[in-house]
């Protein structure tokens, strides 16, 4: 796996991007309603409209969309082919802005039901990707998850092809997040790390990137969350999350997100949400597989206590987990959003479908075992 993208970091680092705009007809900016009103992406609206003649603002992107979602966009953009996709917004903008800039390439053997059916595609639109939030790691994944209602399920649609040309990380954009939202985007960054450092096929490389966004992670989620107006701290958890994304890239989640997607393919609930709810849990089902490299997780901690052996620093890094959640504000319970215990049965079901994602857990998972951790939820 590849990483080719430019990166553009800081403050203001979008206020010219004339370069690439540079000889642009037709630009399609992808982004939702929480999103298209901030100062700072009305600015880049108005930059781009200066400079390109044709632009198509797609500003209706739904939270967790589904392949209906993708279908209805697709039909109000014009057959013209695009020189340019800009998706600016959390995980659900840039994952639908990644599948655009396959279907917009001008390929017509390339549809969203053949996406959905695992075609491969061979080429992409030039994309930039801007995150506002700082968790999902979209901007450097190959992956773009869609909620699939009938199975009330997600699957992920997985090609390189879609890895981006240009990524922006602008600490300004994230600082109109809510502190709920700040909290449960950065613990799904934190899953993405650790859950790929853990995962039975991280690898050297995955195991850098990890290793890099953890130690920024543990130092600045809380400071994020807490001072919205803290620019180094918002930067830096893009940085950590843009690390949990390349992680993906190079190795994959396992246990939280196949337990988490049923949470979200049926329930609706957010993603990270889901995700802060089953970190701990699923953390401490797999700590006796992966007791070194949780010992190694836990030395970043800015306060990790060096006399402690590694099944304690196991232990303690799990404790860290739980205990971070809950200064977070975040639910801890399944009750708490409108799921019962009647649900159990599809829950564990739907979980262990996700092959994908369990084939990765370092410890074998049967039917009980998955029933037994989303016990503990109640």
């Amino acid at each position: 796996m590849n990483i080719n993208s430019t990166i553009l970091s800081g403050y203001r680092v979008l206020q010219d991007i004339s370069h690439l705009l540079s000889g642009k007809q037709h630009v399609l900016f992808v982004t939702d309603q929480n999103i298209v009103g901030l100062p700072d992406v009305q600015a880049l609206i108005a930059q781009v409209k200066q400079a390109v003649p044709q632009v198509l603002l797609v500003d209706n992107v739904p939270a967790e969309p589904s392949q209906h979602d993708v279908a209805r966009i697709l039909s109000q953009i014009p057959q013209t082919q695009t020189d340019l996709v800009i998706g600016v917004g959390g995980g659900s903008v840039l994952d639908v802005a990644k599948l655009l800039s396959l279907l917009c390439a001008g390929d017509e053997t390339v549809t969203l039901d053949s996406l959905l059916a695992g075609e491969k595609p061979t080429r992409r639109t030039l994309s930039l990707l801007v995150p506002t939030t700082a968790g999902t790691g979209s901007e450097a994944t190959p992956n773009a998850i869609l909620a699939i209602p009938e199975k009330e399920t997600k699957i992920g649609i997985i090609t390189p092809v879609m890895m981006p040309d240009y990524v922006a990380l602008v600490p300004e954009l994230t600082t109109s997040m809510p502190p709920h939202i700040a909290a449960s985007t950065g613990i799904d960054a934190l899953c993405h790390l650790i859950e790929c450092f853990t995962s039975t096929i991280a690898n050297p490389v995955s195991d850098n990137y990890a290793l890099i966004g953890l130690k920024k992670l543990f130092a600045n989620l809380e400071t994020a969350v807490r001072e919205p107006g803290n620019l180094e701290a918002k930067l830096n958890m893009l940085w950590a999350s843009y690390y949990g994304g390349a992680a993906i890239a190079h190795s994959g989640t396992h246990l939280v997100h196949a337990m988490s997607y049923p949470l979200g393919g049926k329930y609706h609930i957010p993603h990270g949400v889901a995700n802060a709810i089953l970190l701990a849990p699923c953390m401490r089902f797999v700590q006796h597989a992966a007791q070194d490299k949780f010992a190694q997780a836990y030395d970043l901690l800015p306060d990790a206590d060096p006399t402690l052996d590694t099944a304690e620093k196991a232990q303690a890094l799990v404790i860290y987990f739980t205990e971070l959640v809950k200064r977070l504000d975040l639910p801890n319970t399944l009750q708490q959003l409108g799921v019962e215990k009647d649900h159990l049965p599809y829950l564990v079901d739907a979980a262990l479908q996700v092959q994908r994602l369990m084939k990765n857990v370092p410890t074998p998972v049967s039917a009980d075992d998955v029933r037994d951790v989303y016990l503990t939820l109640f």
